[in-house]
Order: C-alpha cells, then sequence, then structure tokens
C-alpha cells in the first residue's frame, strides 16, 4: 500500500482529481492490494500523503461508499466492503432462505432482532384474515450466509399456528414442518426498494442502497393462511428467476 496514496501520478487533464484518486483505490481493490475487510487510514491521513485537499478526498470516498465498494463504520473508520457472491433463487419454488443456502452449501446464520406476541396491525389482520381479539407472534431477524447479511425477515403468525415466537430455532419452515403446519403454497409480491438508514446499517450497505422487498402469504393446502413475511433482500447479492412457457393453444371444437 505505500505507493497507493503516493502524490505521483496525479495528472492534469486526467480528470478530476477525486476521479483519479478514486479509480487509483478501485484499481487497488481490484488487484488485491487492498483486500475485503482492510482499513483505509483516515482522510486527514490520505490527504497528507497525496497532497490532495480534504475535500477531494472525502469526495473520492464517498462515490466509492455509495457503490457499496467501501463500508464506513461509526468511530471506527473505512474499510473495504466484503466481497459477496451474487445468489440466484428461482421462484417457482417454496423454500425458506435456510434451505436456500444449504442447497448452495453454505452456513446460514440468523440474528434477532426481536421475538414477541402482539395485537396486530390492520395489515397483518387483513393478511392473516384475523379476527376481533386475536393477537399475532412476530419475528424479526437478519439473514446471514457465511457471514454476511443478506436478507432482513420480518414474520408474522397467529398465535394459533405458533403461541411461542420463542421457540422458532434456524429455520421458521422447520419448525412449522415438525407441527403438520408448513405451506404448501404461497402468493409473493416483489418490488424495488432504497433501503432505510436502519435496515441498512443492518444489512452492513450504504443508506439508500437498492434491495428487494418481498412480501409473502403462506398456505396450507386447507387455504388456511400460516404466515405472512416481509423480508428485504440485498439488491448486490440477489438475482430471482422464474422459468417461463408457452400459454397451450386453446383447444379448437371439432368441425
Amino acid at each position: 500500500m505505500d505507493g497507493l496514496f503516493s502524490p505521483e501520478g496525479f495528472a492534469d487533464g486526467a480528470g478530476p482529481l477525486y476521479l483519479q484518486l478514486q479509480r487509483r483505490i478501485a484499481d487497488a481493490m481490484a488487484r488485491g492490494v487492498l483486500p475485503p475487510g482492510a482499513s483505509l487510514p483516515a482522510e486527514r491521513d490520505i490527504a497528507a500523503m497525496t497532497g490532495l485537499s480534504r475535500v477531494t478526498v472525502r469526495k473520492a470516498i464517498e462515490a466509492l461508499v455509495a457503490q457499496g465498494a467501501l463500508q464506513q463504520k461509526r468511530g471506527s473508520g473505512t474499510y473495504v466492503a466484503p466481497k459477496v457472491e451474487r445468489l440466484e433463487q428461482a421462484l417457482s419454488l417454496l423454500t425458506s432462505f435456510t434451505e436456500d443456502m444449504s442447497r448452495r452449501g453454505k452456513s446460514v446464520e440468523s440474528f434477532w432482532i426481536s421475538r414477541s406476541v402482539q395485537a396486530p396491525t390492520p395489515e397483518e389482520v387483513m393478511a392473516l384474515g384475523l379476527g376481533a381479539g386475536d393477537r399475532v407472534a412476530r419475528l424479526e431477524r437478519v439473514r446471514r450466509s457465511d457471514g454476511i447479511p443478506l436478507a432482513i425477515e420480518r414474520a408474522s403468525l397467529p398465535t394459533a399456528i405458533l403461541p411461542d415466537p420463542g421457540a422458532v430455532g434456524p429455520s421458521l419452515y422447520a419448525y412449522l414442518e415438525q407441527h403438520g403446519l408448513r405451506p404448501v403454497r404461497a402468493v409473493q409480491r416483489i418490488s424495488a426498494a432504497n433501503l432505510g438508514a436502519r435496515d441498512a446499517e443492518l444489512l452492513g450497505v450504504t443508506p439508500g442502497a437498492a434491495g428487494l422487498r418481498i412480501e409473502r402469504i403462506g398456505y396450507l393446502a386447507s387455504g388456511r393462511v400460516v404466515e405472512f413475511t416481509r423480508s428485504l433482500y440485498r439488491g448486490d447479492a440477489y438475482d430471482f428467476a422464474v422459468e417461463l412457457k408457452l400459454a397451450p393453444e386453446p383447444e379448437r371444437p371439432p368441425a
């Protein structure tokens, strides 16, 4: 890293100085000189080493943070963001996060934010078909794979389905299957989202970063609603794929 912040190499006519510094840092990351998790010197130190102004250095750093290449941790400094493997998930299969990751041979971790029983919101009443006096079990957690946070999952279930949210282990669907209550079909809605400050911090990305919002309502074979889950996925880590087939032509009546 000795020559990375050398004052030599900044050329007139090669574009704005902050872009030259930005390209130099990005190139160092691509070559492994700055590996994932590596910390950068403080802005004032980079300015002193390069001879650039702190405003120029800050602009270069902010651009790389906005791209997700760097991360800034309050009171700690600026770090090279971990490399996130892009994952593809089929929309035609009703599977859990744990099952998706296990199928890929990846480890799964849950960071629990809260597990509680509460009065339902109007949205939960509508989605779960609840009646007066019904309550819901709420599960909120960050889902991680190989140590990298990938999704925030917020699930709501009728207490008739899940009386004790503290009984759920790593996989909600595994718990439901053990009790004969695993959903057999679901309706999902996917939309784009820009992550707010709290959700971005939980996922280790910059506020305003692109995400995918997925709402799922799961049903038993009887048609009874089991779950109402709202998840936020990192936009830089997930692709959702679905197979499409040509609709069969309608049968023509005999002549």
